[in-house]
C-alpha cells in the first residue's frame, strides 16, 4: 500500500499494540480482542522487526539479541543463549557478538535485529518496512534471510513494504486501498 493506507496500523492491531474499532482477530486459536491484556502474548508469540532497527546502542548486539528474553526474566538461561547463538549463526553474524550498534553496518544491524525478533520463538514476525534504509544489496538480502526464516523456522511473516522487490519475494501479496485489504 502506499502512504497513509494503513499499513503500520495494520501491523499494530496484528501486533496487539493496538486494538481494531470493529470486528475480531483470531490468533493461535483465540480471538484477543476479548482480552483485556495482550502482554504476555506479544511477549511470548509475536516477533517485531523495524525499519529503524531500534538496537540499543549501549548494549553489544548479543545483548541486543538477548533483550526480549530479559524483558521477561532476570536472566537468559542457557538454552536461551544457545539459540541466540543458532540464529547468529544462521544469519552469519557470529562474528558481530560484541559489536555495539554504532559500529555495524545497515545489513548487518538488520540482521541482529533480526535475531533479536526472532529469539522467543514467535509464531508470528511483523516487519515493518525492513528495507526502507537499506540499499539495494543489503535489502534482498534481507527479503532472503526473511524467505529463509519462513522456511526453516516456520515463522508466519507479514511485511509492509513500499519496496516491490520485497514484495515481489513474498509467498502471499496484498495490497491494501483505503482500508480494504486484497490478495493480488
Amino acid at each position: 500500500g502506499v502512504s497513509g493506507s494503513g499499513k503500520t496500523t495494520l501491523l499494530s492491531v496484528l501486533g496487539t499494540t493496538l486494538k481494531a474499532d470493529a470486528g475480531f482477530y483470531i490468533f493461535d486459536g483465540e480471538d484477543v480482542t476479548k482480552r483485556t491484556d495482550n502482554t504476555a502474548l506479544r511477549s511470548e508469540k509475536i516477533g517485531f522487526l523495524f525499519q529503524d532497527h531500534r538496537l540499543m546502542p549501549q548494549y553489544t548486539a548479543w545483548e541486543n539479541i538477548l533483550l526480549p528474553v530479559l524483558a521477561t526474566a532476570s536472566h537468559s538461561t542457557e538454552e536461551d543463549e544457545q539459540y541466540a547463538r543458532e540464529l547468529m549463526a544462521l544469519l552469519g553474524i557470529e562474528q558481530l557478538a560484541d559489536q555495539y550498534p554504532t559500529t555495524l553496518s545497515g545489513g548487518e544491524a538488520s540482521r541482529v535485529a533480526l535475531c533479536r525478533a526472532l529469539i522467543r520463538k514467535p509464531k508470528l514476525l511483523l516487519a515493518d518496512e525492513p528495507t526502507g534504509q537499506l540499499d539495494r544489496e543489503n535489502a534482498a538480502q534481507v527479503a532472503s534471510l526473511l524467505e529463509m526464516v519462513n522456511k526453516r523456522l516456520k515463522t508466519t511473516i507479514i511485511v509492509v513494504t513500499h519496496s516491490e522487490e520485497l514484495a515481489e519475494a513474498a509467498a502471499r501479496r496484498f495490497v491494501l486501498r483505503e482500508g480494504v485489504l486484497d490478495e493480488l
